[in-house]
């Protein structure tokens, strides 16, 4: 039996899921599954283009071409990323790219090699 968080409104312990939202009964408080609990702990997770979880030092491996915004340069597909830092924020990814230098990258173009 997996356990449902508390409300983070009223604190009931008596919510459950309808579908992508978690409910409150005694509040009628409604909030996406996907969000951080307001606790602060650190439950979020990323997942690369095939669903593998990502970590700190990771290995990845772009999937598709991607244009430098404000450069002529592109990352290629098959470029190789060592050593991902994850980071909150819509590019989850903080790297460091041969030849191209520090960039932010969306979980969604990579996969973990």
């Amino acid at each position: 039996m997996t356990s449902l968080p508390k409300c983070p409104k009223c604190g009931s312990e008596y919510t459950y899921n309808d579908g992508t939202q978690y409910i409150c009964p005694e509040c009628a408080h409604e909030w996406p599954q996907d969000a951080q609990s307001e606790t602060g702990d650190d439950n979020r997770v990323i997942k690369d283009a095939n669903g593998n979880e990502l970590q700190d030092g990771d290995t990845v491996t772009v999937i598709k071409d991607l244009k430098v915004k404000g450069s002529s340069l592109v990352v290629k597909v098959g470029t190789k990323v060592r050593n991902i830092r994850l980071v909150d924020g819509d590019h989850d990814i903080d790297c460091k790219i041969d030849g191209i230098g520090a960039m932010k990258l969306k979980s969604e173009f990579v996969k973990k090699v």
